[in-house]
């Protein structure tokens, strides 16, 4: 596996069945070595500086189910049963939920696409 000059590697997360890509982020070596200790995802928070095991705060744990490398072995692909259905912090299914609308008037713009499943404060309540 290639890591980058911070040590670490992008992710893909990618749900199983449905195939939605519902995040991405990096993990480091250690984050690597949890996630296959566990069985579930843990990533390398940049933001926060620290391992970060998905769903430890919302209980939206992520169980891989899979895990493949690209071609150039310097990117991840996680393929997981996304537990309650909801990726992201926004409560959202997906982290993807803008899309562009380059038809509306006034140019092109990012319209939101997906609902909100769970209000965020219900979620986080730190």
């Amino acid at each position: 596996m290639r890591w980058n000059a911070d040590g670490l590697v992008p992710v893909i997360v990618q749900e199983l069945g449905s195939n939605d890509v519902l995040m991405f982020a990096f993990m480091n070596r250690d984050a690597l070595e949890a996630t296959l200790a566990r069985g579930e995802a843990v990533y390398w928070s940049r933001s926060r500086q620290k391992l970060w095991h998905k769903g430890e705060e919302s209980g939206h744990v992520q169980k891989v189910r899979e895990m493949r490398l690209d071609c150039d072995a310097d990117v991840i692909l996680l393929k997981v049963e996304q537990l309650e259905g909801i990726a992201c912090h926004t409560g959202r299914h997906s982290c993807f939920f803008r899309a562009l609308d380059a038809v509306g008037d006034g140019g092109p713009r990012w319209v939101e696409i997906d609902p909100v499943l769970v209000d965020p404060s219900r979620i986080y309540r730190k």
